[in-house]
């Protein structure tokens, strides 16, 4: 489950799952709701492999929801579903979606940059949280 919630200019993605690997792809998904109004809209049409390595969970998430962006930003790459495998290492993901179509995705908001500030990865009551705020 996911949920965007406001935070002052910016905006927060906050996600909850039930394990780690879960948690990154559910985070995968709230990022795009938050480019664009109906994430239902964007196919996964194409797989894209991921790989990132790293051993702190807040790190790898900022450097998980950066590249998802960094990929729109050049590839105009709109990513709707996600199968990740988070280790101590880092994660490898395969994300499935479409290129940015003006006529079928109508974007939400313009995220600017994925931040540090309040960033956190952690677990609660046996399940996985995660918030991050975006620069929008």
């Amino acid at each position: 489950m996911y949920e965007l919630f406001e935070h002052t200019a910016d905006l927060g993605l906050r996600a909850t799952a039930p394990d780690l690997s879960s948690l990154f792809a559910e985070m995968g998904r709230c990022l795009l709701a938050s480019v664009v109004e109906d994430p239902a809209s964007v196919r996964p049409a194409q797989d894209v492999r991921i790989e990132l390595a790293g051993t702190d969970r807040e790190f790898l998430m900022f450097d998980w929801l950066k590249e998802l962006l960094l990929r729109f930003e050049t590839e105009q790459m709109l990513f709707a579903s996600f199968d990740v495998a988070a280790t101590d290492a880092g994660l490898v993901a395969t994300a499935r979606g479409e290129r940015y179509d003006p006529a079928r995705h109508a974007l939400a908001h313009e995220v600017k940059a994925i931040t540090y500030h309040e960033l956190k990865v952690e677990q609660v009551d046996g399940a996985w949280l995660a918030e991050v705020i975006v620069d929008i």
